[in-house]
């Protein structure tokens, strides 16, 4: 029955427990965040923990060794400190298919899943047995108040299951398996208020910076215009350390973290680096423009490992012609005795996929 292919081991999208710690997956790193209801429509972070991944583990998304992922999952929920082990987790957006659809309203939910597997054949190039599907209704149809439009996801069960997997031998309980650039989305909500006018009717462009690369959307009141994958990020400028200074790539990445360079990195390495990746977020602006009908962006809002290079954010508005900050979810969110202010300010752009999903309890 179709309902059975709706019965996976978990279900995209919806939450199942009452508090979720999110965990972001990424080619370097675990990172995990846990959220507590502050009341009348806010939060509280209550702890979160980042725990390095060995190299080459995780790669495009593709887990490669479970067991030193899972590995690393215990280390990073230990060091969080939490009771907590329902979990949030989400795939790249590039795993998974969506599409968005209109019916009509009013329909059950047995209408509504077959109107699902419908649309599910025509674009899923895979049998539906090999996928793990779902939908979510995300409100009436912008132009019709009798239809509905429906967001369907789908994604090759061996890459949910990898995750579930991870995260069960790490002891903890999967409940909900999302899509990064969506879990992206709803962190954004808790940054938009420090913006201008709070970001309302405004185009700001979101650049998530990895270590491989670089995600660039662009979004108006909180929902997508336009995104863009570009393959630059933080590694190169590990490449780049260790080509200038005969270092391994151990060393050069340590180096990198821990500021032990010769004075010539900031001239010789580090700006260079700088400028390029300026280059890489203009020609995306330039892509935004020239695929859609908008001629203008308002904002750019940095994240990621290399958001807080040392003056990125005056390189970046200077070449772009467009104001930058630097994205942090936690600037008007209470924090508990625990968290340090100062390595909280250091790591938040890191954290904008895990707190994403760790919003998913409050949904």
């Amino acid at each position: 029955m179709l309902a059975e292919k709706f019965s996976t081991a978990l279900e995209l999208f919806k939450t199942k427990a009452p508090s979720l710690i999110g965990i972001d997956i990424a080619s370097t790193s675990l990172k995990l965040v846990e959220l507590a209801d502050a009341g009348k429509g806010t939060f509280r972070l209550e702890r979160y923990a980042i725990e390095p991944l060995p190299k080459d583990v995780v790669t495009d998304g593709n887990i490669a060794n479970l067991d030193q992922v899972s590995d690393s999952l215990k280390r990073a929920w230990k060091r969080l400190g939490s009771r907590n082990r329902h979990v949030a987790l989400a795939l790249p957006a590039a795993m998974v298919i969506t599409k968005k659809i209109i019916v009509p309203s009013g329909q059950k939910e047995e209408e509504l899943e077959l109107a699902v597997e419908a649309e599910a054949n025509q674009y899923i190039p895979f049998a539906l047995d090999e996928v793990n599907l779902d939908f979510q209704i995300l409100g009436p149809a912008p132009n019709n108040p009798d239809e509905v439009e429906i967001l369907i996801a789908a994604s090759r069960k061996e890459k949910v299951e990898d995750r579930v997997a991870i995260a069960e031998a790490a002891g903890l309980k999967p409940r909900v398996m999302d899509i990064e650039s969506y879990a992206t989305q709803e962190a954004f909500r808790l940054i938009a208020p420090s913006l201008p006018a709070n970001g309302r009717d405004q185009n700001i462009a979101l650049v998530d910076i990895g270590a491989h690369v670089t995600h660039f959307y662009v979004l108006r009141n909180n929902q997508f215009l336009f995104s863009r994958d570009q393959a630059f990020g933080g590694n190169q400028l590990t490449l780049d350390i260790q080509r200038a200074f005969n270092l391994s790539v151990e060393e050069a990445e340590s180096a990198k973290k821990n500021q032990g360079l010769p004075e010539n990195y900031d001239n010789d390495v580090l700006q260079p680096f700088m400028e390029t990746l300026a280059l890489e977020i203009t020609r995306a602006l330039q892509f935004f423009f020239t695929s859609t009908s908008y001629n203008q962006v308002d904002q750019i809002v940095l994240s990621g490992g290399c958001a807080l290079l040392p003056g990125l954010d005056e390189l970046v508005a200077k070449r772009a012609g467009v104001a930058t900050v630097v994205g942090n979810p936690f600037a008007n969110m209470q924090t508990s005795d625990r968290i340090r202010p100062r390595q909280l300010a250091q790591d938040a752009p890191l954290l904008l996929i895990a707190t994403g999903l760790a919003l998913r309890s409050f949904e």
